[in-house]
């Protein structure tokens, strides 16, 4: 009975569970996709349609990680696992392809269907790619024939419709789409019919008008439904096409109306909306409020740690400021820009801080700074598309204008004009206008009034039907210009009305006041960052512990059944605690040893020191009992002999002084140890008042096995060198170095100055005491002896550090 209980329980939390993971996972599955749309859409726009809409998903995904196959696959995949999916998303499609014919039928559909679109909507789509995708759409197709089921039929037959649009057969492709919405509205399932009337939508061109209020129907469905994700998605297609069919008033409306909408379901990725405003702003003069959703933007950008267009929110940011001429501030604003795309993925737009750059050199009539810049920039990043091409040969050719080289100018404003030519979007019809005219300003100042009358016809042929952020100062100029050089003067003098009404509209000094006050909030913004950070950090906390009420209040509910459970489980903790406690006692046992042990290390540490404090003791006592022998003596021999012994006696009774006055009982410090050594040797000779000692000795630790030959060895050579080296005792040197020549291996030089002597080699085979003594230490040191009579003797000892 009670294991029953408890498995009645176990099922209930994990159904829970389960149910809370499942909308947790399709919450963040709709979240994901949202943000690539809005992320893909704006770079889309960004490079104004340079690069096509798979292109700027494909970038958008590489950079967030997340599997491309989630842009198009909304109709089959709701999130919930289907085998292959996960190897199609690595990049494995052989492997998926393979895995097909061992799928279940409803898998193999799905699989199918993502197979399609990998290959539909494959970055740079070739005819293979197209091929493969209609191979897998008509496997799909026989499938789902088999199945009945009206869902996946209506995917084959968008699946179908899509194709059709990719291989650029856009009659058929428009033909199914407005049947697969005529069926649709046949069901009466609002989500079928947003999603049939949303992909007709998407397919077609910005510039048909029919477009926005297609895709509007959509929106309203998905409103209905409370799908808000897919109502911000819809939104902004409709913005797209407003913006870029130049109803700006009504894109600035769309967006703040998206913006809101993103704050209500807490999307924290509404940088691209707020840069896309604070644009708008721009095109408006409205600076103040351009200014605002620019920092708003770089906020958001901050927030989420999402750098991808990084460049283009600064790029907006320092537009602001150049706009009002703070060209300083505006020139920082751009170099962050281009600073930010050479950590990031290139995501199109750094090429136009660059040129915003320029703009700002020249702007101030630094022509010639503009130019070098310009020239040396493009020559390492050169422009990857026209659009950048013509922009790049206009401004050259306007600062080769300003600096007097007409010429020059007028052959890189032809260049411009080549690139111009080959730009006929909806997207770059403003840029391809503004430029135009700086080319026919160009030609009325060199009194070519026939090219300039050419261009101006073609900006107003251009912007006829969309004059959308097109700034029509220079054309008006030019106009004004070329009417005055042919004599029509009342044309004139009305293009000049235009023209200092529009420069009188720039420079209103009330936006100039606004603007400085938003100047200044946007300097403390950098201080007051870390303050709402920490507000909005209180704030996440502060939800998280309503939502752990919450949660606690409902927990209470099943607190009957939960006693129940906890009544099995004291018996358990009953037999844990016994466990804990002999535990306890062990681990009580075990520390008690290891008190033991140290008391036994500190001990033998102390036996240590005083074995060598008593060994010194012992040395230091024959060293006095041969000063006492020699006090008895009259030979000169015997006398030096004993010397030289109690020498060596104390430079190995120096050694277990180090040792046990020293922390490390081990190893010997070589550089106090050999100062100390020389320091003896000095006091020992009377001789040593006329000679100089220079040490050189590396920070080096050596083994008492190894320390006691070096000392006796550097003993005997500088006794030796003290006693017979300085006959004259005038310029007397005596250099002792130990150096680390590489890992572990070591050099002992002692060198002189003296007199030397007259054969080495009779010195290397001599049987003397001394010489028998530091070749003896020296195979014990296992090193190479080195002697060299070139203006003293030098004796030089090569060993390694021995490895215990």
């Amino acid at each position: 009975m009670k294991k029953a209980i408890i498995l009645s329980l176990l099922f209930l939390f994990t159904l829970k569970s389960f149910g809370q993971n499942q909308k947790a996972e399709n919450l963040k599955l709709q979240k994901n996709r949202l943000m690539i749309q809005n992320m893909g859409i704006y770079a889309y726009s960004i490079n104004q349609g340079l690069i096509d809409i798979d292109s700027a998903m494909v970038l958008v995904c590489k950079a967030t990680k997340i599997p491309y196959t989630l842009v198009n696959d909304e109709g089959y995949n709701d999130g919930s696992y289907f085998p292959g999916n996960d190897l199609i998303s690595n990049g494995n499609i052989r492997g998926a392809e393979k895995l097909l014919s061992k799928l279940e039928l409803t898998d193999q559909i799905k699989l199918n269907f993502q197979l399609s679109n990998f290959y539909l909507f494959k970055s740079g789509t070739k005819k293979a790619d197209l091929d493969n995708a209609f191979f897998y759409i008509t496997k799909a197709e026989k499938l789902v024939k088999k199945t009945k089921n009206q869902k996946w039929n209506f995917q084959i037959k968008l699946l179908l419709a899509k194709y059709y649009f990719q291989t650029g057969n856009k009659a058929v492709s428009k033909t199914i789409f407005e049947k697969i919405t005529e069926e649709s509205r046949k069901t009466n399932d609002p989500m079928l019919i947003a999603e049939a009337i949303d992909n007709q939508g998407t397919f077609m061109p910005n510039e048909n008008p029919e477009k926005a209020v297609v895709l509007k129907e959509a929106m309203d469905l998905y409103k209905k439904s409370s799908r808000t994700e897919k109502e911000i998605e819809t939104l902004m297609k409709i913005i797209t096409v407003h913006f870029w069919t130049g109803n700006i008033k009504l894109a600035k409306e769309e967006c703040l109306q998206s913006l809101a909408l993103q704050k209500k379901i807490g999307f924290s990725y509404t940088q691209y909306t707020e840069t896309t405003i604070a644009y708008i702003e721009i095109m408006n003069d409205n600076v103040k409020n351009a200014l605002y959703y620019a920092l708003q933007s770089i906020n958001s950008m901050e927030n989420t740690k999402d750098y991808l267009y990084a460049d283009s929110f600064y790029m907006r940011l320092g537009n602001i400021y150049n706009r009002m001429r703070y060209y300083e501030q505006a020139i920082k604003f751009y170099e962050k820009g281009i600073s930010y795309n050479q950590r990031e993925l290139n995501g199109g737009a750094w090429y136009k801080n660059f040129f915003s750059a320029v703009d700002s050199l020249t702007e101030r009539g630094k022509f010639s700074e503009a130019l070098t810049y310009l020239e040396t920039t493009s020559k390492k990043y050169p422009p990857r598309n026209d659009l950048d091409n013509m922009i790049l040969h206009e401004i050259k050719a306007y600062c080769l204008e300003h600096l007097g080289r007409m010429k020059e100018a007028e052959s890189t404003y032809e260049k411009m004009a080549y690139y111009a030519q080959k730009l006929n979007t909806l997207e770059t019809i403003k840029d391809v206008a503004t430029h135009y005219s700086f080319m026919a300003l160009f030609y009325t100042k060199i009194n070519k009034v026939d090219k300039a009358r050419a261009i101006t016809d073609k900006i107003i042929e251009l912007t006829k039907a969309n004059k959308h952020g097109f700034n029509p100062n220079n054309l008006e100029l030019s106009l004004f210009k070329i009417d005055s050089l042919s004599g029509d003067y009342y044309s004139a003098i009305k293009h000049a009305a235009n023209y200092h009404k529009i420069q009188d509209s720039m420079f209103n000094l009330a936006k100039n006041k606004e603007f400085e006050n938003l100047k200044f909030r946007y300097e403390t913004a950098n201080k007051e960052y870390n303050i709402r950070s920490l507000k909005k950090q209180a704030k996440e906390q502060k939800s998280k512990l309503n939502t752990s009420i919450l949660l606690n209040t409902i927990s209470i509910s099943s607190l009957v059944l939960l006693l129940i459970v906890i009544g099995l489980l004291y018996n358990r903790s009953k037999i844990k605690q016994r466990n804990t406690n002999r535990l306890e006692i062990k681990e009580k046992e075990i520390n008690l040893k290891n008190l033991k042990l140290q008391h036994l290390v500190d001990e033998k540490e102390w036996l240590l020191k005083e074995i060598h404090h008593r060994v010194k003791n012992n040395l230091q006592t024959i060293i006095s009992l041969l000063n006492s022998q020699s006090a008895y003596l009259k030979d000169d021999l015997a006398i030096s002999t004993i010397k030289n012994s109690q020498n060596r006696i104390h430079a190995m009774s120096l050694i277990h002084q180090k040792l046990y006055l020293g922390d490390n009982l081990s190893t010997i410090n070589m550089p106090d140890y050999c100062n100390e050594l020389v320091e003896y040797l000095k006091d020992s000779f009377s001789e040593t008042q006329y000679i100089n000692f220079k040490m050189q000795v590396d920070p080096i630790e050596l083994d008492i096995s190894q320390a006691i030959p070096l000392g006796l060895i550097m003993n005997e050579v500088v006794t030796n060198a003290i006693k017979y080296a300085f006959p004259d005792k005038t310029n007397c040197i005596i250099n002792i170095s130990l150096l680390e020549v590489t890992h572990n291996c070591y050099i002992l030089i002692i060198s002189d100055n003296g007199i030397g002597i007259s054969n080495v080699s009779d010195l290397q085979n001599s049987n003397s005491f001394g010489m028998v003594l530091i070749q003896g230490l020296s195979d014990t040191l296992e090193g190479d002896l080195f002697l060299e009579n070139e203006n003293g003797i030098t004796v030089k000892l090569c060993f390694k550090k021995e490895l215990k």
